[in-house]
């Protein structure tokens, strides 16, 4: 999967560098070569010895190092290489990042490098939420780096939440994807998945019956052909694929600002089941049952994210897919609501109990588009995804 592929590793400072010793190993059992450079701070956590002996190459750690500049310059260590990973990435070393710093060998190879970056975040959950952090992540997105992880887990400081590094596979998993020779390579595609829940108080919510199989399939299939895809799941029943950036959100307002913060992108899939309305002034508290009582609720419109990013008047991405879920004149209603939203093209299912598709594992769907209503037999839904994805390539190349 990476054989002849380079992969410039550069280790930042933290306690997640030992996870870097299996990541060589894994990168290495699939055929890619490993470069790997260390900062100060990292050979504190390893040993050069110990990523030298796994990786069998020269572990470089000195900006000035004349022996290095004479074999080969810290530019031309940038530029060989077919991607550069940088994990763990530490909160200090994204600032770094963010703000073009080059005060060491590892700070100066991204600066001067033309090769793709990706990061492995890894720090402790307070640093992760930080504003300053999520600024500078913000900076990285928008300057094209890709990002894997980080995932919720227990710190070595004793603190669960985010800001655990991903896992070594799924960082191989998504360094095939950044480097597969796919007719999608270097296209930007944003996929939303699962349902949205909308609180009535804090136990009680409003949401639809989706478990974000399908949305899941699609994200992986155009991961598959190469894309770079970020993934915004509400909370479904169905975990992420592997390779893809994810951003989880619960409520259809956390959907849209997500979707808006991912663009500019060449595509955008909108397989989510968002939540049509939402309840106005949700309780803070649980609402008690009260015998003869009966609470009563009042809804306002939630956000339209297919139609406001297919109407966008600057950066609307070059393809937009929406779906429709309708329980009968499913084609009526599909068209209809192409024309409506302003999207390229409509998935169109049905959704009627007797189809057994919403949560189930197959779908039968009619992708309507300006060519008019094309359906497809009853397949599963990773066949679906994959020839969802060949045909989002031929529209995108």
């Amino acid at each position: 999967m990476l054989s002849g592929k380079r992969i410039l590793l550069i280790i930042g400072g933290g306690i997640a560098a030992y996870k870097c010793l299996d990541l060589i190993r894994r990168l290495r059992e699939r055929g890619g070569s490993v470069t790997p450079v260390m900062t100060r701070a990292a050979v504190e956590f390893v040993t050069p010895l110990s990523v030298s002996a796994l990786a069998g190459e020269k572990v470089y750690t000195e900006l000035f190092d004349l022996t290095d500049e004479a074999e080969m310059g810290h530019i031309q260590l940038s530029r060989v290489a077919d991607l550069v990973l940088v994990a763990p990435a530490t909160a200090d070393l994204m600032a770094k990042m963010a703000q073009g710093m080059a005060g060491d060998l590892a700070t100066t190879l991204l600066l001067a490098t033309d090769t793709p970056i990706m990061i492995a975040p890894a720090m402790n959950v307070r640093m992760w939420e930080h504003p300053a952090t999520q600024r500078n992540l913000a900076v990285l997105k928008g300057d094209g780096v890709s990002i894997v992880g980080p995932n919720d887990g227990d710190m070595a400081c004793g603190e669960y939440g985010p800001g655990r590094m991903a896992e070594p596979l799924e960082i191989v998993d998504a360094v095939v994807g950044a480097l597969a020779d796919g007719p999608l390579r270097g296209k930007r595609i944003v996929v939303t998945s699962g349902p949205t829940h909308e609180p009535i108080d804090p136990v009680r919510y409003i949401a639809n019956r989706s478990s974000g199989a399908q949305g899941t399939a699609i994200a992986a299939a155009l991961r598959a052909l190469g894309a770079e895809v970020v993934f915004v799941t509400g909370p479904a029943d169905v975990a992420p694929p592997d390779g893809v950036e994810v951003v989880s959100v619960v409520t259809a307002r956390e959907m849209r600002a997500a979707v808006l913060a991912t663009l500019p992108a060449d595509a955008a899939v909108f397989a989510a089941a968002v939540a049509d309305w939402r309840v106005v002034g949700a309780s803070d508290s649980k609402i008690k049952k009260v015998a003869g009582a009966l609470p009563t609720l009042a809804f306002e419109e939630n956000p339209d994210i297919l139609a406001e990013v297919s109407q966008m008047s600057e950066g609307r991405p070059g393809l937009v897919v929406g779906f429709a879920a309708e329980t009968h004149d499913v084609i009526q209603n599909a068209t209809a609501k192409r024309a409506r939203k302003g999207c390229d093209w409509i998935v169109a299912n049905d959704v009627s109990p007797a189809t057994g598709i919403m949560g189930g594992t197959e779908n039968a769907v009619t992708l309507i588009s300006d060519a008019g209503a094309e359906a497809w037999p009853r397949m599963g839904k990773d066949a679906v995804a994959r020839q969802l994805a060949a045909r989002i390539a031929d529209a995108l190349v």
